[in-house]
């Protein structure tokens, strides 16, 4: 992307090593650098020329970086200049306070360079394209006299600006989504594994130790048939023999108890892959059974709504060469939807059927469920961008945008829709092997 002489990035931090490491690094692509060291400063650079985009430190003595972020975005002449916030804290309460007020992208200390550029790149291409889109806008407005033909040719140039803009949108959504997602559910997983390992490593010796027990027990019994008056009594007040049964029971349902824990750990672990640079070859099916085990909670009974039954039709298939992460992420849209549409219908049996085969050189999933099914004029519209059937709060619109981006941008693959009234809806999802 062309710079010109006039366009510049501020930095701003309290820290002269965190300045030093982020301006070489801008500068390295080409990209003019000013820095601040305090908020105040910051805003009276930005008062005498406006910068392409500030990356602001939170923690700063006197004014911080919320409060900076706070002045610049009341002001209308710098409100719509783009802020991304450089901190250490990345608590999700911080980042949320951080884009309520107006920023557009969280990046957490220590620094990775290469995630910097890619964000940095990727705002100044939305701010560069948001600009380009308000100059043709404005052009239009000014066009009521051109002929027709030039007016058709602007508008579909218009149309390609507003759809590349969407599209970045909604690559931006959808990558920072599955990061955030990734790095919470790795996370989970990672804090179960110690102390799921220590309860699998203990339960075997405690296992031998109580089946010592016991025959110690048994034998003290058989060879001194008449122990000691107090012993006599402190064995009928326990109820020993209760005790060694019901022990061996405790043990069992705790042993199933912590193979249930390691299965939804290592579910949570195959889901938050993200492998996003490089295609790697999978089962699909791992990703199905680790996308049903995190939505396990949500198939259980609810109320009135008696327990989802998800009937597999799983078929031989090889594996498929994909991006696992992104494709999980599809899974979990889909499935999500489907169970959403059950609970608002609440049909007598609900069922979600997921079948896979081998079809004209692609693998398709199909997931399905017994709902009301969808009316034909919402069909059309249920991949559009922001489009949503749900109430107020409760979907977003772009999940269904964002899987078919994913399946068939980033895979070349198929994913489409095929629902009746009264008879459900039917997701279908076609991946090349090739």
């Amino acid at each position: 992307m062309h710079h010109s002489a006039a366009e510049f990035i501020l930095i701003v931090d309290d820290n002269s090593t965190n300045l030093s490491v982020l301006s070489q690094a801008l500068k390295q692509v080409g990209l003019k650098i000013r820095m601040a060291m305090d908020g105040a400063s910051a805003i009276n650079i930005v008062q005498q020329q406006f910068p392409e985009l500030i990356l602001l430190d939170v923690q700063m003595p006197g004014m911080d970086g919320f409060e900076t972020c706070t002045r610049l975005k009341a002001n209308p002449a710098t409100q719509t200049i783009p802020i991304i916030f450089t901190t250490a804290l990345a608590d999700t309460d911080s980042k949320v306070k951080g884009l309520s007020l107006g920023a557009v992208d969280y990046i957490t200390k220590p620094f990775e360079e290469q995630e910097v550029l890619a964000r940095v790149n990727v705002h100044l291409q939305l701010r560069h394209l948001t600009k380009t889109l308000e100059e043709k806008n404005a052009q239009l407005q000014q066009g009521n006299e051109i002929l027709e033909q030039r007016v058709s040719e602007r508008t579909a140039e218009l149309s390609q600006a507003l759809q590349e803009l969407q599209r970045s949108q909604l690559h931006l959504v959808q990558s920072e989504k599955m990061s955030a997602l990734g790095q919470l559910v790795a996370g989970i997983a990672h804090e179960l594994n110690n102390p799921i390992g220590c309860l699998v490593s203990n339960l075997t010796p405690a296992f031998e130790y109580v089946s010592d027990l016991t025959q110690v027990i048994e034998f003290y019994q058989q060879s001194y048939p008449e122990a000691a008056q107090k012993l006599e009594q402190i064995l009928g007040e326990v109820d020993i023999d209760f005790i060694l049964q019901d022990l061996f029971k405790l043990l069992k349902s705790m042993k199933l108890s912590t193979e249930r824990i390691k299965d939804i750990s290592i579910s949570l672990r195959n889901f938050s892959r993200s492998d996003a640079t490089a295609k790697v070859q999978v089962n699909v099916h791992d990703g199905l059974e680790s996308t049903l085990t995190i939505l396990g909670h949500r198939l259980k009974a609810v109320g009135n709504r008696p327990a989802i039954e998800v009937i597999k039709n799983y078929g031989e298939l090889p594996k498929v060469e994909c991006y696992p992460g992104l494709l999980n992420q599809v899974f979990m849209n889909i499935l999500a939807n489907a169970i959403d549409a059950l609970e608002e219908t609440l049909p007598v049996n609900p069922q979600i059927r997921i079948q896979t085969a081998v079809a004209d050189e692609y693998v398709v999933i199909q997931i399905a469920d017994n709902g009301i099914g969808i009316p034909p004029e919402v069909q059309q519209k249920m991949f559009d961008y922001l489009f949503t059937t749900k109430a107020l709060g409760k979907g977003t619109g772009m999940g269904l945008s964002i899987s078919r981006q994913i399946i068939e941008e980033k895979h070349k693959g198929k994913l489409s829709l095929m629902s009746q009234a009264g008879q459900g809806t039917e997701f279908a999802i076609a991946l090349p092997l090739r």
